[in-house]
C-alpha cells in the first residue's frame, strides 16, 4: 500500500466556479478569494493506492473483486494491472460546509464547490503518481461509471481499509465521508500506445 499528500496553494478557479453552478468568469471574485482563504488551511489531501492483477474470463477478476461491468473491460483493454486508489480532501472541508450552511449558505456552496476541484484536482496529481511510477495508464474509472456498480465500494473498503489509512468510511448507502473523497481504478498499460 502506498500513501500520499499533498498540500495545495492555490484552488483552480474556474473548476470551482463550475462546481457551483456559475457560467464563464460571471462569479464574485472578491467572495471567491475569501472562500480560498478559509479552505485552504482545512485541507488534508490523502491518498493510498495498491496495483492488483486483472484477469479475465467469466468477467474481470481485479484481485479485489470480480465484475461484469463492460464499460469498465473496456476501459481496461490491453491491461493486465490496476492501480485502486482512494482519495480524499479531508474532514476539515465537511466541517467548514456544515458551519457555513447556518450563517452564509452561499459561502458553504462556493466552499463546497472549491472542496470538489480540490479532490478532483488531487486525483489527477495521484493518477499522475502512478503513471510515472507504473508507465502508462488509461483514464481514471470509478464506481457507478456506466455499468459499473455502486456496490463495488464495499470491495475497495475491504481491500484498501482507506477507515485505518485516511480516516474514510463508508456508509451503508455507499457514501463516503469525509464527502470529497474519490475511489477509483486506473488500468496500467501493458504496452505504451
Amino acid at each position: 500500500m502506498n500513501i500520499l499528500t499533498g498540500n495545495p496553494a492555490k484552488i483552480d478557479r474556474a473548476e470551482a466556479a463550475r462546481y457551483a453552478g456559475y457560467r464563464g468568469d460571471g462569479y464574485d471574485v472578491k467572495l471567491f478569494d475569501e472562500c480560498e482563504k478559509i479552505i485552504l488551511p482545512a485541507l488534508s489531501l490523502k491518498a493510498c493506492y495498491a496495483v492488483f492483477p486483472v484477469a479475465r474470463g467469466d468477467g474481470l477478476d481485479l484481485g479485489f473483486t470480480r465484475t461484469h461491468s463492460r464499460d469498465l473491460e473496456k476501459n481496461l483493454s490491453g491491461c493486465s494491472r490496476v492501480a485502486l486508489f482512494v482519495a480524499t480532501a479531508g474532514a476539515g472541508v465537511d466541517r467548514l460546509i456544515a458551519g457555513y450552511s447556518a450563517v452564509s449558505p452561499v459561502r458553504a456552496l462556493i466552499i463546497g464547490a472549491m472542496g470538489s476541484a480540490a479532490i478532483e484536482s488531487w486525483c489527477d496529481e495521484v493518477n499522475a503518481v502512478i503513471t510515472r511510477t507504473y508507465g502508462a495508464t488509461k483514464p481514471r474509472f470509478s464506481c457507478g461509471y456506466g455499468d459499473f456498480p455502486l456496490e463495488t465500494q464495499r470491495d475497495i473498503f475491504r481491500a484498501m481499509l482507506p477507515e485505518k489509512t485516511l480516516g474514510v468510511t463508508l456508509s451503508e448507502g455507499l457514501v463516503m465521508s469525509p464527502v470529497k473523497s474519490v475511489t477509483a481504478i486506473v488500468g496500467i498499460k501493458d504496452e505504451p500506445d
